[in-house]
């Protein structure tokens, strides 16, 4: 199993370079070329949308990609480290209108997520989330002689 990790400051300008990694690291894992788009879509709006979150909750830290290949799947798992449970302060009388916006952003970003990849899991805590997205690879080829 190859893994290629990816660390950026969340800017959205960094943004279009996970993109490029990303297709061009799921190419050479064997991932179809017809789903190639997909995959940097995906990418993109997974890591636009951690970008956003880090922005948002001010955090310095960068955001994390994992492309990693294994025998049959390939992988992209986008880290943020921003708190993803609705604060205290919030729920009892705080800014809801700014916290309902971002929830309907977050939401809009992983239903385009979801319409692109099959095989996509998010999980989110206190500390941070994870989207981790799968799509399959061709076998290698065997060469003839």
């Amino acid at each position: 199993m190859a893994t290629v990790e990816l660390r950026f400051s969340a800017l959205p300008e960094h943004v279009r370079t996970a993109r490029l990694v990303a297709a061009a690291v799921a190419r050479r894992a064997g991932v179809d070329e017809a789903v190639l788009d997909e995959v940097r879509l995906a990418v993109g709006e997974a890591c636009s949308r951690a970008v956003g979150l880090h922005r948002s909750h001010e955090i310095a830290a960068p955001v994390k990609v994992a492309l990693i290949e294994d025998e049959k799947l390939f992988s992209i798992e986008v880290g943020d480290e921003a708190p993803h449970a609705v604060p205290a302060e919030r729920v009892a009388g705080g800014p809801a209108a700014d916290a309902d916006v971002e929830a309907e952003e977050d939401e809009m970003g992983l239903a385009v997520i979801s319409g692109l990849v099959d095989d996509v899991e998010v999980t989110t805590g206190e500390n941070g989330g994870l989207i981790r997205m799968s799509w399959p690879t061709a076998p290698p080829a065997v060469a003839l002689a």
